[in-house]
């Protein structure tokens, strides 16, 4: 099974790669709001993309589905019927973030946002449901679950600056 590799575009969202066994790079670019990309990497230049198209959440299923993926699709529709209008998002605090050395109740993220921080991780390791009196720093990875529109919110406030 090849290598998927996996780089976190901050203000993006998180890109998806791999080679297949004929060199050719292929990634899927999964953007904040939940929209992906399909991506095709010239062979000259593996940095530069040769083509890209865009996929709907239809058509990304309609995609996965082509490739194989119906059995889990199916086993995976109650779980998505019951977390419709739900978005998981990782926000990684920068050094100037106004948030860093603050604790989660300073923020008063919920009430202002509506996202619950349900876990942070930091140098490699997972804190899962820190308390409110738990501090965030600077390069921290916020793991927040809301609305579309709320993990946006959070996300701007965790990015302003000093």
């Amino acid at each position: 099974m090849a290598l998927v590799r996996e780089t976190k575009l901050p203000g993006v969202g998180v890109r998806h790669e791999f080679t297949t066994e004929a060199g050719d790079v292929i990634g899927v670019l999964v953007h904040h709001d939940g929209r992906r990309d399909l991506l095709m990497y010239d062979r000259v230049d593996p940095d530069s993309c040769a083509s890209s198209t865009g996929l709907s959440a239809p058509d990304s299923r309609a995609l996965a589905e082509m490739l194989g993926a119906s059995q889990v699709a199916e086993s995976l529709q109650p779980v998505q019927q019951e977390v419709a209008g739900l978005a998981i998002e990782w926000i990684e605090i920068p050094n100037d973030s106004s948030a860093a050395g603050h604790t989660i109740a300073d923020g008063e993220y919920r009430k202002r946002t509506g996202a619950s921080i349900v876990a942070v991780l930091r140098e490699g390791a997972s804190i899962p449901a820190p308390a409110p009196d738990f501090e965030l720093l600077a390069n921290d990875t916020v793991v927040a679950v809301a609305t579309q529109d709320g993990v946006a919110s959070l996300r701007e406030l965790l990015l302003q600056t000093r």
